[in-house]
């Protein structure tokens, strides 16, 4: 019987892959990988390998996600080392959760292997930290959809006011009701809301707006999936610390050196 491996591919920089991780597509039998994979790091698979892309456009998954369940299962059954390689982290909302189970009922020896996920890294890029003494000592990571077919289950009343910062991941599609829930439920209209497109990438793209007007923002400025929405004072510093777009224009030592 094989393996199967839940990875972490990170946010988008193929630098952003951890050691363990690296090493382990390296060596796998089987790729399977989603869309926000770098191909940097799909390409650092052996020859050999099976690349199997099961990636998913929002509203649009060709390969859902109980056949993706089975390609694990069988490619584990025939004794081959398989890497589940998934953006960001497998166990924020990466679904790695729905597939560690799934594995654990067939009986299929599996490890997680957690990564850098979005909600930290693209504010991080942008010059935002998520986290901050004077500005923001809670974080919360949330959903910006339901379930395909189900009801709303975030509880915007707590989160408005409950927690200093909110990183909302898929939520670009959405904007306009979690903007219009957060103030209902309290958060001020003028709380700073950064939107972040292809976070961590050569495309990233930062876009800084209120509560209020940050649909409308997302609306003119084109903002597309994927996407973070990062609400919070925090938002404030990107003023002040460098970003990403500026980090691009400076030479880095660390990568010359390799």
């Amino acid at each position: 019987m094989g393996k199967v491996y839940l990875v972490g591919a990170g946010p988008g920089d193929p630098d952003l892959i951890t050691v363990k991780g690296l090493r382990l597509i390296q060596t796998a039998d089987v790729i399977v990988y989603d869309r926000l994979v770098n191909d940097v790091l799909v390409n650092e698979a052996k020859p050999t390998a099976k690349r199997i892309y099961c990636g998913k456009m929002p509203h649009s998954h060709p390969l859902k996600q109980g056949a993706i369940n089975h390609i694990l299962v069988n490619q584990a059954k025939k004794n081959k080392r398989v890497v589940r390689l998934k953006g960001g982290d497998p166990f924020v909302f990466g679904r790695g959760g729905e597939e560690a189970v799934f594995l654990a009922k067939e009986g299929i020896a599996f490890e997680v292997v957690p990564g850098i996920t979005a909600g930290i890294a693209a504010p991080a890029y942008a010059g935002i930290p998520a986290t901050h003494r004077d500005y923001s000592s809670s974080l919360a990571f949330v959903t910006g959809h339901a379930k395909a077919g189900g009801q709303e289950k975030i509880d915007w009343a707590k989160l408005a006011t409950g927690v200093d910062t909110l990183a909302i991941y898929m939520g670009v599609g959405n904007i306009a009701h979690i903007t219009n829930e957060l103030i209902i439920n309290g958060r001020h209209p003028s709380t700073p809301v950064a939107l972040i497109e292809w976070g961590t990438t050569e495309h990233q793209r930062t876009v800084t707006s209120t509560l209020s007007h940050a649909a409308d923002e997302a609306a003119k400025q084109k903002i597309q999936s994927p996407s973070m929405i990062l609400v919070g004072e925090v938002v404030r510093l990107r003023d002040q610390l460098k970003g990403f777009e500026a980090m691009e224009q400076s030479a880095d030592p660390v990568k010359e050196a390799l």
